[in-house]
């Protein structure tokens, strides 16, 4: 591979890694850091792939090494499944641009159709009322139906999904993420009941 189709290349993927990064995942969600990261290790990948791919390495061994860089990324950061799914085509872009120098037209229509799927994906109308917490409660749960309920609680929406990161029994609390669904009747029918039932306890505390 030339040095002028590997530039080429490594400039077809910019473009495609910076839409992606900034043009749809900071926009919609507003991660910088993540975004950042995302850039990063995408050309990250680029140049690995590049290099071995002009080495004497075969490359079920650099994929192999790159299968065991995510894994240790993966495990070592919280992420939520969308940011995941930015993650994998972060990898993707940095494989399919770095190994399809060669053939830039090919390389280019699939980064332009994985950009359109992301962007149908993780688009307003798909995430519509849909809004992501990271929530510390003061208090060690252990039973899901209860935690559930305590978020839909104090959010005043339905919980979608939710992803307990710690339970810590010494300073008792629960750290969690959460998706949640605004408009959610039962959410709200919920809340107001649990604000009426504090109200009423804090009154009767008052008044002894």
């Amino acid at each position: 591979m030339t040095l002028k189709l590997l530039a080429l290349g490594l400039l077809v993927d910019v473009v495609a890694i910076t839409a992606l990064a900034y043009g749809i995942y900071y926009r919609r969600h507003g991660k910088s850091d993540l975004a950042l990261a995302f850039m990063a290790l995408n050309i990250g990948v680029f140049a690995a792939v590049a290099l071995l791919a002009n080495a004497e390495v075969g490359m079920g061994f650099a994929f192999g090494l790159f299968g065991i860089l995510s894994i240790i990324r993966l495990r070592s950061t919280q992420l939520s499944q969308n940011e995941v799914a930015y993650y994998f085509i972060s990898l993707v872009f940095g494989l399919i641009n770095s190994l399809g120098a060669s053939n830039l037209a090919v390389a280019a229509v699939l980064d332009g159709v994985l950009l359109l799927v992301m962007l149908a994906l993780d688009s307003a109308l798909v995430g519509r009322n849909r809004r992501q917490h990271h929530i510390i409660l003061d208090r060690a749960f252990t039973d899901h139906k209860m935690l559930r309920q305590e978020l839909q609680y104090r959010l005043g929406a339905t919980v979608e999904t939710m992803d307990v990161v710690e339970i810590d029994f010494v300073r008792e609390i629960t750290e969690v993420n959460v998706t949640v669904r605004e408009g959610g009747e039962s959410a709200r029918e919920d809340h107001m009941l649990r604000q009426v039932e504090k109200e009423e306890a804090d009154a009767f505390t008052a008044r002894h």
